[in-house]
């Protein structure tokens, strides 16, 4: 279970009702909830915290409370951006 997951069930959340004021599927709502790989979009966070009465900044707080900063911040930079990956196949044209 994902922290969005958490969050929802330690508030007893109906999902399919959550989901249906935010505008999302059930079956984005499971992804979001179940799925620990699945990404959750910013936009998706707040009409979710929204649609059940929380504040956006609180449910954010929660859900990306174990991120650590210095950490994301060397895994970024050592991913290649589009950008790169297309320069490099044209280099080997």
């Amino acid at each position: 279970m994902t922290k969005l997951g958490l969050f929802l069930s330690q508030r007893s959340v109906n999902k399919s009702e959550a989901a249906r004021k935010a505008g999302l599927s059930k079956a984005r709502m499971n992804e979001l909830t179940l799925n620990d790989r699945s990404h959750l979009r910013a936009e998706e966070l707040y009409l979710i915290a929204l649609a059940i009465g929380v504040d956006p900044g609180n449910l954010l707080e929660y859900v990306c409370a174990d991120l650590n900063p210095a950490e994301q911040l060397s895994l970024a930079a050592d991913e290649e951006t589009p950008y790169e990956t297309e320069k490099k196949k044209k280099k080997r044209k």
